[in-house]
């Protein structure tokens, strides 16, 4: 089969690899039918994510036909249309069983990572019935792949563990993919402001089609605009969706008295923390890999047309151009790029 692997020289590349086959009973052997980019595959390549190898397969999101199934797998079977879940869950660990799946002790991030993903015609998956999910017939398979991580990500490590409630005031610094998730499951939680703040006009006027209340484009005044939206108070939730010093400085400008800091940018180097600023302000700073818990509730949600997650993809590939999707990618702004879509 033809893979993209993380190759010895920090480059994707288009390979041929064998075909994955059932290592233990709760493996399953999907036939990928789309898969897509995640910034954190851009960090792998850049070699910030120290517990990929090189000559992995990367990948850890898509929509897949079932194949194969081992003996112990009980929820899927061969030709059942499936969404793949970012998070490899056995359901059973200390971990699993306190809602913390991606910290499994025999799973968590493996796809794409510690194990073969999904950038791939063909992929094994781990603890089948605690990593998939059935497709529904009510929604596309463009917004069902945004489930697989994009959207997930965006709630439970932004809306979730940034605290945000019915009324309260929230800005979300970079409007990329998971910045846009945490924008459309805010609303959920009827909060009375949505600042989106990013340096990119194109994805901000995306962000208001997608309710965001206010946008502000990134610049020397940015704190000075976002005040005065908030009576100069900050805003009670900001969640911090770009990964790096900057970014996550500007979140600790932003933030009210009592507030959250939601980090959800993968850093790859360190950041400053303001104590001398913030050690009287009552603040709470979380961080959290997705666990992929919400994924079912998110999926009901697609499927009534709750949420509309269409406007998240921008560009569609075939998989035989995925090293040309890298550097698109890679480049997103100057090319107007969201998320991607690429079809075996």
């Amino acid at each position: 089969m033809k893979a993209l692997v993380y190759a010895a020289n920090g480059r994707p590349s288009l390979e041929e690899r064998p075909k994955p086959i059932i290592l233990k009973p709760t493996d399953a052997i999907v036939k990928m039918v789309k898969t897509t980019i995640c910034g954190t595959d851009l960090h792998i390549f850049k070699g910030d994510v120290a517990t990929c190898a090189t000559g992995r397969v990367v990948g850890h999101e898509g929509i897949a036909i079932v194949e194969q199934v081992g003996d112990n797998v009980s929820l899927f079977k061969p030709g059942d249309k499936v969404i793949v879940a970012c998070i490899t869950s056995c359901t059973t660990c200390s971990n699993c069983r306190r809602g913390m799946p991606s910290h499994c002790s025999d799973g968590g991030w493996v796809l794409g990572n510690t194990a073969d993903g999904t950038q791939a015609e063909y992929t094994r998956v781990p603890h089948a019935d605690g990593s998939l999910h059935h497709a529904v017939k009510g929604a596309s398979d463009d917004a069902q792949l945004m489930l697989s991580d994009t959207v997930p990500t965006g709630y439970e490590c932004g809306v979730v563990q940034g605290k945000v409630k019915l009324g309260s005031t929230v800005a979300i610094v970079g409007s990329g993919p998971v910045g846009l998730g945490a924008l459309v499951t805010s609303q959920l939680c009827s909060p009375l402001q949505i600042i989106m703040i990013d340096l990119n006009e194109k994805r901000l006027s995306t962000a208001r089609s997608l309710g965001a209340t206010h946008a502000v484009v990134s610049g020397s005044n940015v704190v000075e605009q976002v005040m005065q939206l908030t009576a100069g108070r900050g805003v009670d939730t900001v969640i911090e969706a770009v990964g790096i010093p900057a970014t996550f400085e500007l979140c600790q400008k932003l933030v009210a008295v009592g507030g959250t800091i939601a980090n959800m940018g993968v850093h790859g180097t360190k950041v400053d923390l303001h104590m001398e600023t913030l050690w009287d302000k009552n603040i709470t700073i979380t961080t959290r890999l997705v666990d992929a818990s919400s994924t079912a509730m998110l999926i009901k949600l697609v499927e009534s047309s709750k949420l509309q997650l269409e406007k998240f993809v921008t560009h569609h590939f075939a998989f035989n151009d995925i090293e040309k999707v890298y550097d698109i990618f890679g480049a997103a702004e100057a090319h107007n790029c969201l998320k991607v879509v690429i079809e075996f």
